[in-house]
């Protein structure tokens, strides 16, 4: 098996970084073992002007054999001879994939201490396989590259060329050439490469999925073959790729409030000084939360809807939120918060601060009650109006922590979003979008009927005509009145009624 890949100079940058960003030096020609071979690396051409790095990758038929017992479809077929005479140590495969892993771990996660600048420039690259199987041919080797931003060869090797009459084999030789960076392009072949072999020589389990999503993050959310690449990666095994395209989905969901946010911020005036690339607005959203939480002096905090976790993240960065709840429906987006938050990894010390918690915001919930501060961060907007009424209730009126802070969009600042239709909301799942007076009707309302006092403030570039992309309300508990002992009074007598019924 043979990969090589190639760049040129360009300003500021001789081909030769190629080795930096590899972490194979060009003048050294080096060997690699791994479970099935050896796997070579070294330097066809190394000037300034042009850079060729090879990965040639030995294969043992033998080991290859005695390793492949038993562990799913990418060994040979089952003949005795068949065994032998294949085409595993020619054909681009998982084996490389594999070799990529090992060989270029480094440079697959976009690392360099030595020169931390270049992994995340794009240079021009040009990557070769003179043999890879395709199952589906070379048009499925354009669908799946050329989304990617690849300018893509892909040539059929004939069956014989003696006799032409044949007709092609399943192999190509396969040129990918375009700018990119280098860490992107490895993880391109090392998902793409198995993909298009359509098989693995090694059983594949859960953790696969994991591979997956850490080498596809980036490019795999929005690939218009995802189900297929998939599918095909985890070894058609429909649990596991379930799996993989669910968490998918919610991390193209999460990240749609991002990306959106992006979208405003470049929508800003053109006149706007844009050297400094603008704060994403939900970094700026999440810092204004974490302002209002340290100002009212909140130590026990709740996140509700918290998705993936980004804000419970961001408490857990500061040592005054001593404990940090995140409350979501969606057992999935716990599941993948979870793992965004490494609960697994963290000491006893550190796991003591954090619970997550499926739980559903229409009803009340006696483990949401004792906690200093909540945050709705873009929950309310998902919450079809005629169940608001029961959010309030269970948040303000049952749990009653001291300080709820909310967050929602403007949507006035709608027509800032060259990219939004007119009259269209930001997300598909939201079921409204408010304008500032409506949101601020809305919370008066609220502080009024649970016994609160609410404060505003703007989120983002923060309009002269349309206001802010964001807007932000603080409410603060009042001190008990008649009013609100009545209320928590109600609350009270209305769980003692739930609970005699049950």
């Amino acid at each position: 098996m043979f990969l090589t890949i190639s760049t040129t100079g360009t300003a500021g940058s001789p081909a030769t970084d190629l080795g930096f960003l590899l972490h194979k030096h060009p003048d050294k020609a080096q060997r690699f073992s791994t479970s099935h071979g050896t796997a070579h690396v070294l330097y066809p051409e190394a000037g300034a002007e042009r850079c060729t790095a090879a990965l040639l990758l030995e294969i043992d038929p033998v080991a290859l054999v005695r390793r492949a017992k038993g562990k799913g479809r990418g060994g040979a077929p089952d003949s005795a001879l068949a065994q032998y005479v294949n085409d595993r140590p020619y054909a681009a495969s998982s084996l490389l994939a594999v070799a990529i892993g090992g060989v270029f771990s480094t440079a697959l996660k976009g690392r360099c201490d030595a020169r931390p600048e270049l992994p995340g420039t794009a240079r021009p690259l040009r990557v070769e396989v003179p043999v890879l199987p395709a199952r589906g041919g070379a048009a499925l080797v354009e669908r799946l590259f050329a989304p990617l931003g690849w300018t893509v060869t892909a040539e059929p090797v004939v069956l014989d060329e003696k006799f032409p009459q044949w007709g092609d084999s399943r192999y190509v030789r396969l040129v990918l050439e375009g700018e990119q960076r280098l860490a992107d392009a490895l993880r391109h072949l090392y998902v793409l490469l198995p993909v298009l072999d359509d098989s693995k020589h090694y059983w594949v389990a859960p953790d696969e999925v994991e591979k997956l999503l850490r080498a596809g993050e980036g490019w795999l959310e929005d690939h218009p073959e995802q189900r297929l690449i998939t599918g095909r990666y985890l070894g058609r095994r429909w649990s596991l790729t379930r799996d993989a395209l669910e968490r998918l989905a919610l991390a193209r969901l999460a990240e749609a409030d991002d990306t959106e946010a992006e979208a405003l911020d470049n929508a800003v005036d053109e006149e706007t000084d844009t050297e400094e690339r603008p704060v994403p607005l939900a970094v700026q959203r999440r810092a204004a939360i974490l302002d209002a939480l340290r100002a009212a002096g909140a130590a026990r905090v709740l996140d509700l809807g918290c998705g993936q976790g980004q804000l419970v993240g961001e408490l857990l960065k500061d040592p005054r939120f001593t404990e940090v709840a995140g409350v979501d429906v969606s057992t999935r987006a716990l599941k993948e918060a979870a793992r965004r938050l490494r609960l697994d990894r963290m000491t006893e010390r550190q796991a003591a601060r954090v619970t997550l918690f499926q739980g559903s915001l229409a009803y009340t919930d006696r483990r949401l009650a004792g906690y200093d501060a909540a945050v709705l961060s873009e929950v309310i907007e998902h919450l079809d109006l005629p169940r608001l009424p029961a959010l309030e209730h269970a948040v303000f009126g049952a749990a009653r922590p001291a300080t709820v802070v909310v967050t929602t969009p403007n949507a006035e600042y709608n027509v800032r979003w060259e990219t939004l239709p007119a009259g269209h909301v930001r997300h598909a799942d939201h079921r409204f979008e408010w304008t500032r007076e409506e949101f601020r009707t809305w919370a008066a309302e609220v502080a009024e009927r649970y016994g609160y006092e609410v404060v505003f403030a703007p989120v983002g570039p923060d309009d002269p005509e349309v206001g802010p992309p964001t807007q932000l309300g603080v409410f603060t508990r009042r001190e008990k009145t008649e009013k609100t002992e009545k209320t928590e009074k109600e609350v009270k007598e209305q769980e003692q009624e739930k609970e005699k019924a049950a």
